[in-house]
């Protein structure tokens, strides 16, 4: 953090985390076992998921939209005739209770009870969209009573990371824009926020890194997981 962003982020009122969900609290991880039974190899599992950001991130600039989900299983379908696999209604059902079932990464309560008691307001920002039953990956995980409110992009019709999504919680919020920071593990996302006025927060988890190029938005804290991101905030909040 830059001593500018430093005094900027320390004297702005309220104080918003807006966190990113897949992959960054919730463990895509734990699906890797369906990958296994489809594919024989568990790696596909980060071929599936890039695919389905980039595909996401397709439809929003094309002015088009379908839920996570939905898109995910067309997309798990559109891997399978690539590596020749036919792909089941029941290895969809699989993909589908899956992507809504899984859990917290270990580091995370930990994280987000220092958040709270620090006096941060917190709250989600997620490409998926609730369950038809109402519950969510948040819920299901174990999570969802650390956060105030929880956003989807579904509401905005458009995926991260475009500007008017991040636009869209700042307003629901009450708040500028400026008065929020995306935490996330994907530069992505840090860069469509900080496009938006935000600043953020870079959680490098496996598979995930900083962007090496110079005339981008760098993230304005780094750190490896949210305990050590949390500390970071509080001794900065507490200048």
């Amino acid at each position: 953090m830059t001593r500018t962003e430093a005094a900027r982020w320390a004297g702005a009122e309220p104080r918003v985390l807006v966190f990113d969900v897949n992959e960054t609290l919730i463990d895509i991880e734990s699906m890797s076992p369906v990958f296994e039974k489809i594919f024989g190899d568990r790696r596909v599992l980060r071929e599936w998921f890039g695919q389905l950001v980039l595909y996401s991130m397709t439809l929003t600039l094309s002015g088009l939209y379908e839920d996570f989900l939905t898109l995910g299983q067309g997309v798990l379908k559109m891997v399978g005739d690539v590596h020749g696999v036919e792909v089941t209604s029941e290895d969809i059902e699989r993909l589908r209770q899956a992507m809504l079932t899984m859990p917290a990464h270990p580091d995370v309560e930990e994280g987000l009870t220092a958040l709270r008691a620090a006096g941060f307001r917190m709250v989600t920002l997620t490409n998926s969209p609730p369950a038809s039953d109402g519950r969510t990956p948040l819920e299901n995980a174990g999570l969802a009573g650390f956060f105030e409110r929880r956003f989807s992009v579904q509401a905005a019709r458009a995926y991260k990371p475009a500007p008017h999504v991040y636009h869209m919680v700042a307003q629901e919020l009450g708040v500028p824009a400026v008065n929020c920071m995306m935490i996330a593990c994907h530069v992505w996302d840090t860069i469509g926020a900080q496009s938006a006025g935000y600043t953020s927060g870079l959680l490098t988890r496996p598979g995930n890194a900083r962007l090496p190029v110079g005339s981008l938005p760098s993230p304005t804290l780094t750190a490896p997981d949210l305990p050590a991101l949390a500390e970071q905030l509080t001794r900065t909040w507490r200048r």
